[in-house]
């Protein structure tokens, strides 16, 4: 699904890994794009124990409308004894969480989970 105003797109994607619903984010999350992505997050949060992967890794910019987004998903998320992680790296997003103090609200990682090399034995 591709949401496009101002002249930047951003891009949204679901798919399913096992139980772990991976939704990934490309562009700009912001007042233009925050309602299609609350959309699908809400309806990923009216299930009992939801597993969401938020992939932010190619998110170029987050406003405060975004922030409110990622906020809500996370309330959600708890409210049915779910569990949300964001993957992001050192990028944009990740320091706009630590500005906002955000960053400890969230589980997040740099990598998607199952890329997670195992440790050798």
């Amino acid at each position: 699904m591709t949401l496009t105003h101002g002249g930047t797109a951003s891009v949204l994607t679901e798919r399913s890994v096992g139980d772990t619903h991976v939704v990934a984010l490309h562009g700009e999350i912001d007042v233009a794009t925050v309602p299609r992505i609350t959309a699908c997050l809400d309806a990923l949060t009216t299930a009992p124990c939801p597993d969401i992967v938020l992939d932010l890794r190619e998110v170029t910019f987050v406003d405060c409308a975004g922030l409110g987004a990622l906020c809500r998903a996370q309330t959600r998320t708890d409210a049915v004894g779910g569990r949300l992680r964001l993957v992001t790296d050192e990028g944009g997003v990740l320091r706009v969480l630590r500005m906002t103090d955000l960053s400890t609200a969230f589980e997040i990682t740099p990598v998607l989970p199952w890329d997670v090399p195992a440790r050798a034995r």
